[in-house]
């Protein structure tokens, strides 16, 4: 489980890179279109697309701190440390699925096995954290066990 944990810790950090390239490529890319736009006769509409082009630049700003905080978050995991209950880099194992205590990196599939990367504060987050072995809880109508954590 140790190499499982490895590995998905791995594949948040490889998501979460990949979203701060994006976001950075984004903003260059307002940045130049901001850069080379030229006042034109059609001042309204110069101005109009500048705006839009802010409001990109500012939603990819709060991107950005998103990522910065989800940089955070990975570096505080030590994924060799095992734990009885549920909290940050544990791997949680249920009967209807298994759960990487994280980012919220989504669905990450490891030798044909799908495992979820959560945060601590997604709504399933929230619930996991704190939990032990064998406590149940009812998600979405179903009754979730914890069988495993590591």
């Amino acid at each position: 489980m140790k190499r499982i944990k490895e590995l998905l810790y791995q594949r948040c950090i490889e998501h979460v890179q990949t979203r701060q390239e994006t976001v950075e490529k984004t903003i260059r890319s307002n940045r130049n279109s901001l850069e080379s736009e030229t006042k034109s006769s059609a001042g309204d509409k110069h101005e109009t697309g500048r705006a839009m082009l802010q409001l990109e630049m500012e939603k990819a700003g709060q991107q950005l701190g998103i990522i910065r905080q989800m940089k955070e978050v990975l570096a505080k995991i030590n994924i060799s440390k095992s734990s009885k209950v549920v909290s940050l880099g544990t791997l949680v194992e249920t009967n209807l699925g298994s759960y990487f205590i994280s980012v919220s990196a989504g669905q990450i599939e490891i030798e044909d096995k799908v495992y979820f990367a959560i945060s601590t504060s997604s709504p399933i987050g929230k619930v996991l954290l704190g939990k032990k072995v064998e406590d149940e809880f009812v998600w979405n109508g179903k009754r979730i066990i914890i069988e495993k954590i590591t």
